[in-house]
């Protein structure tokens, strides 16, 4: 018939996808310069049965002068069950199965699915295997980094502290008011019913920050109280009251500048919610840690007498009026 296997699949094609899988062809428009592709193709509703899909005409291969040819001459049409569509994920072939979160968070519902899909591997054949990706996969890598994050943040604040304060006691002392400012994060958003997320987490982050800094202002002062003499119960307490509106104001500027995000007020303000909420729940226990409870634990750790304290950090020599200086 002068046709070939190539000539009966670009006619197939040319019907059911349209030229622009076989040969594209645009059309200028001289009144805005614009080219527009033009795909011709047999409409979807006129290719309805088997009948019309025998009936697609076929073009003349290299022998020309050949009467044209239908699609039923040259093929037979069987019916069968197949796939549409095969998938691939790195070479292998796979099977998707696609779902959506409505009304709940990614991780309860995932929680849910992990012994569904731990029941389904029992019974599969040898050599398949199933793997949760999509947003699934992007949450679980995110949380583990901002983990990591979170920890490397606690522990580098810690060793910087060391290097400014040259000791190892009162970084300690510092980075204690951290777990009140870990545990705000965590009543902030469950007092407002928010689901951890990638923003929560960041905003824990930023609340670690601030109450290290109204941790190390507190501190800082106790210590100069306690190079003067006084005993680390009076140091701590004069540091705490000393320092009470700087640490407030700091915080209440935090906790005001974060009020509008945490509200979600505007268009896709629910997206960056958490992260205002975090960080507003953080400062406030944060804060309540930094004026009470760190001040606590210096006077409890620093139990020494202030001589004992200077001949320790910061040895003194001097001549008492007794001495005779010849």
């Amino acid at each position: 018939m002068g046709l070939a296997e190539r000539d009966v699949a670009g006619s197939v094609l040319l019907n059911l996808s349209g030229s622009s899988q076989t040969q594209p062809n645009y059309w200028l428009n001289s009144q805005n310069g614009i080219q527009y592709l033009v795909n011709i193709r047999t409409p979807e509703y006129a290719m309805d049965s088997l009948a019309r899909l025998n009936a697609i005409p076929l073009n003349a291969g290299k022998a020309g002068g050949n009467s044209p040819q239908i699609l039923a001459n040259v093929a037979a049409i069987e019916r069968g069950i197949g796939s549409p569509i095969y998938s691939h994920y790195n070479v292998l072939p796979v099977i998707d199965i696609f779902g959506g979160v409505s009304g709940r968070d990614l991780g309860g519902v995932l929680k849910d699915m992990r012994p569904i899909v731990a029941q389904a591997e029992k019974q599969l054949p040898k050599g398949a295997f199933i793997t949760l990706r999509g947003q699934a996969d992007t949450m679980r890598s995110s949380f583990t980094g901002l983990g990591i994050g979170l920890g490397l943040a606690v522990a580098f604040i810690y060793l910087l502290l060391v290097v400014n304060f040259q000791s190892w006691l009162d970084p300690f002392i510092i980075i204690t008011a951290l777990p009140g400012a870990l545990a705000g994060v965590i009543w902030g958003l469950y007092l407002t019913l928010t689901t951890l997320s990638v923003p929560a987490l960041m905003g824990a982050i930023m609340s670690l920050g601030v109450a290290t800094a109204n941790s190390v202002l507190v501190v800082t002062f106790a210590r100069k109280h306690l190079e003067e003499g006084r005993d680390p119960l009076t140091a701590a307490w004069e540091a705490g009251v000393g320092r009470l509106r700087p640490v407030l104001m700091t915080a209440m500027a935090m906790i005001i500048g974060m009020l509008p995000m945490a509200l979600a007020i505007g268009e896709g303000g629910e997206q960056n919610a958490p992260l205002g909420r975090a960080v507003i729940g953080g400062l406030v226990v944060a804060t309540f840690a930094t004026l009470f409870f760190v001040p606590a634990v210096f006077s409890i750790l620093r139990r020494r007498t202030p001589r004992q304290y200077d001949n320790a950090d910061h040895p003194r020599i001097g001549i008492s009026q007794t001495d005779e200086v010849g």
